[in-house]
């Protein structure tokens, strides 16, 4: 008689149980790291074949010579946020339209970022339409 048992344990080791595991991990970090947020100044930037609204908005435009201008009236770096403050303390949603030329630097370009971040005020970066 032979009483030996027919379940045999193999010395192979199952993979898939540990790769299910891996992608779920990898699935959540990649989930995660989305969610994470930096500091940065928001900017809308529009599309080149979209139509927009017809709201009050200021343009402030930075030239080759890093000469600045809002609503084609020449400004001075040193007043340019006071009189933005003073243009855009009447609106509701104060909006910014930015013109800079493509040689300015774009440490040019930041500052009048940082005076629309610093008071509120939305910024949108024109581009050349395609």
């Amino acid at each position: 008689m032979n009483l030996r048992g027919r379940n045999k344990v193999t010395p192979e080791f199952n993979m898939s149980s540990m790769t299910d595991i891996v992608f779920l991990l990898l699935i959540f970090f990649m989930l995660a790291s989305t969610l994470v947020t930096t500091n940065a100044i928001d900017i809308i930037l529009p599309t080149a074949s979209g139509k927009t609204e017809n709201k009050q908005t200021v343009a402030v435009s930075i030239k080759k010579n890093l000469t600045y201008y809002i609503d084609e009236k020449l400004v001075g770096e040193s007043v340019l946020e006071s009189q933005l403050i003073a243009l855009l303390s009447t609106e509701k949603q104060p909006t910014i339209v930015l013109r800079a030329e493509k040689s300015v630097p774009v440490e040019n370009v930041v500052k009048v970022m940082d005076i629309a971040n610093r008071n509120k005020f939305k910024v949108i970066l024109a581009v050349k339409p395609n």
